[in-house]
Formats: structure tokens, C-alpha cells, sequence
């Protein structure tokens, strides 16, 4: 959909991408203040849940769930968090955070108060995306 971020960041966005899933793209965030903050969000551009046929509804649940459990192996965080909002981007997509009792905003939500954001290396980018990579067991 012309205008929507959402529906050209995989293309925008190519040294982040970290798998392309039968209905979902998955994309690490570049801030990574949280690490292994991720993106998941339809290749279709929907709005809604119910938007979807139940089977493929439940295919794109499998698949943030999938997302969710390598994050949790790869890093042990304390929880995972869901945000699944839509309101400034309208285009499917979860939020997946890796959260910690250590990190500064623990235990309230990522959008508490600001953040500095943290950029890595190419190279750390790279190195993030294969442990994620070889967590999701593709």
C-alpha cells in the first residue's frame, strides 16, 4: 500500500532482515537498546486480525509464536513482551522484546519514558541475526 512503512521495509531495510516467513517477515530493529527487539508483520497489508481467513490467521500466530520462542532461547529473558498496536503504522506487525528485570524500564512498558537508542556494528547486526537465525530452527 503506497504510504505505508510497513509494506517496503523489507526491501528498505535489507541489513536487518532476518527471515522470510510463508505469510510474515521478520525484521530486527535497528534500535537494539532492548536486544533482540524484532519486527514481525504480515507481506499482506492488513490492519486487523480478523481481516484474515482463520487459517491463515492461525498460520501467522505460529509464526510471531515461532519468532517469540527463538528470541526466548537465544536470550532467557525474564518475558517476552507482545505489542501488537497499529495506530501510527496501521499494517500488521508485533513488536517482539526480549525483557529483563535489569533493563532500566523493567517491568514497565518499552514506551514508559525515552531511550537512548543503541546502534551496533555492521558486523554486531550481522552476528545478531545468524544467532536469531539458527534459534528459529528454519
Amino acid at each position: 500500500m503506497n504510504g505505508c512503512p510497513m509494506c517496503n521495509k523489507w526491501e528498505v531495510e535489507p541489513d536487518l532482515r532476518i527471515a522470510e516467513l510463508p505469510h510474515c517477515y521478520v525484521l530486527l530493529n535497528r534500535d537494539q537498546f532492548f536486544p533482540g527487539y524484532c519486527f514481525v508483520f504480515t507481506k499482506d497489508h492488513v490492519t486487523e486480525l480478523f481481516h484474515l481467513e482463520q487459517e491463515v490467521r492461525t498460520a501467522v500466530m505460529e509464526e510471531v509464536t515461532s519468532v517469540a520462542a527463538a528470541l526466548y532461547r537465544l536470550f532467557q529473558p525474564a518475558k517476552i513482551n507482545y505489542e501488537l498496536l497499529g495506530n501510527m503504522v496501521p499494517h500488521m506487525h508485533w513488536h517482539l522484546i526480549p525483557r529483563f528485570a535489569t533493563d532500566s524500564l523493567w517491568p514497565r512498558p518499552i514506551w514508559a519514558e525515552p531511550h537512548a537508542e543503541v546502534h551496533l556494528t555492521p558486523a554486531d547486526y550481522a552476528e545478531r541475526i545468524a544467532k536469531i537465525r539458527e534459534n528459529l530452527k528454519l
